[in-house]
């Protein structure tokens, strides 16, 4: 696979995650209440499907920095080995970072997170020519 497929595939993830989180809602507050319009009222969410929740919002906020700098390996032809291996380290990273955030193992979700960073640095740093 090359970088444009692991970026696909971190997409594709990352727009799968609200699942997980929505069937807690499912089952906290039922499928009719869920398909309406938010209500302060409803009873919040259990507290995994609340750190799924901020997982996903996390993943969504790092996507674009990573597709950004996988596109600038891209269009300036600097694929190699490095930059497909960094790319699907990014996304077993961000895969990693959302299971253990959900169950909440807080030391293994800063290990993840800070993984998935230092992979977004070494790709810029792949695009400035100092790696």
């Amino acid at each position: 696979m090359t970088e444009i497929h692991w970026m696909a595939a971190t997409g594709l993830m990352t727009a799968l995650f609200w699942m997980v989180y929505v069937s807690n809602r499912f089952a906290v507050i039922g499928i009719p209440a869920s398909l309406g319009n938010p209500n302060p009222e409803h009873k919040p969410l259990s507290d995994w499907a609340q750190r799924a929740t901020a997982a996903h919002q996390n993943a969504m906020e790092n996507f674009p920095i990573f597709a950004a700098l996988v596109l600038g390996v891209v269009a300036l032809n600097l694929s190699s080995s490095l930059t497909i291996t960094l790319s699907m380290l990014y996304f077993f990273a961000r895969l990693a970072h959302f299971v253990v955030y959900t169950l909440g193992i807080p030391v293994a979700r800063t290990l993840t997170f800070a993984l998935g960073w230092v992979v977004q640095v070494v790709l810029a740093l792949v695009i400035l020519g100092v790696v």
